[in-house]
């Protein structure tokens, strides 16, 4: 247990670290704006690719993992949606806050993710992860843009447009470009593989500063019955759900530890901008993501520690 504490202590510290930066040192929006779309558009898709092109995907549980966290994350969306009349009719809750519920239940974050698959299993994890977001994240993307479409906005979502919303994801590319690549036996210009490993290497503590500028303490100074709900939804019932699967696939060894992680994380802020922009509650998502990583900071170690 202790281990696992000491393994994540450095992650943390990281997000801690762009909590501070953010609040005290570089307030400027407009600077971590760009950091964003850096991290989003060029060094985490720059690490997928790298990792992936290198990654022996033709040995262990690869294949089990990816099927898994696929099952996984179709289940719960299924569930979340069976949760809708319990929610909305029983607890009072309005379409709004249950959108936001269903995106913070749903939603996961690749770069707390990577981070600490990074520091427990090195190059080896992090291609398994790559592996779990290129299964999941097309599949988490149509699910919440459908859903919080259909229930807030007058305009009902096409195949077009969910189609656009996976393929033109960076971090999807990014995988899609690296696996390309791996199973065709592609040749790839050494300095190439190069560039793309130093604009990868820089990926997971921009990210981890990202994940502590987007925090928003204030939000989360009293959290309400809802906030709570979304954090055990996320950091302890989908968690359980994953396990169960494991169980169910036979998934064992650092590939189950790896699915833990992957299902054990808080929620990414990139669905914040989604409610914002359809109208639902933004200010419960972002207290809820609060929450979830201050949380999680204890959760996971426990479910490493299960795992392992």
């Amino acid at each position: 247990m202790l281990q696992s504490f000491e393994s994540l202590l450095p992650v943390f510290a990281i997000i801690v670290l762009g909590v501070i930066l953010r609040r005290k040192l570089v307030t400027d929006p407009a600077f971590w704006l760009g950091a964003e779309r850096l991290a989003f558009w060029v060094l985490f898709p720059a690490l997928l690719a790298k990792t992936l092109i290198n990654a022996d995907l033709k040995t262990g549980q690869t294949g089990t993992l990816a099927t898994l966290l696929i099952a996984a994350v179709i289940g719960y969306g299924i569930f979340m949606l069976a949760l809708k009349p319990l929610l909305v009719r029983g607890l009072g809750m309005s379409l709004p806050a249950y959108s936001t519920i269903y995106q913070v239940s749903t939603r996961w974050n690749g770069f707390i993710a990577l981070a600490i698959v990074e520091k427990l299993y090195g190059d080896n994890g992090i291609g398994l992860v790559a592996v779990a977001l290129a299964a999941m994240v097309p599949i988490v993307n149509v699910q919440n843009v459908t859903t919080v479409t259909v229930l807030l906005s007058d305009q009902r979502p096409t195949i077009l447009r969910l189609l656009r919303s996976v393929v033109t994801n960076p971090m999807i590319l990014g995988c899609a470009v690296g696996l390309l690549i791996n199973l065709l036996s592609i040749p790839v210009y050494q300095p190439v593989l190069t560039t793309l490993e130093i604009l990868g290497s820089a990926a997971l503590g921009v990210g981890l500063v990202l994940v502590g500028t987007g925090l928003k303490l204030r939000a989360a100074l009293k959290p309400s019955r809802d906030v709570w709900l979304g954090v055990v939804l996320k950091l302890i019932v989908f968690p359980a759900l994953v396990a169960g699967l494991a169980m169910v696939f036979g998934l064992t060894g650092d590939a189950l530890v790896i699915a833990i992680i992957c299902a054990s994380v808080p929620t990414a802020m990139s669905g914040y901008l989604l409610a914002k922009e359809l109208g639902g509650d933004a200010p419960l998502y972002a207290a809820v993501v609060t929450i979830q990583t201050a949380v999680s900071f204890f959760t996971i170690p426990l479910l490493i520690t299960w795992a392992s």
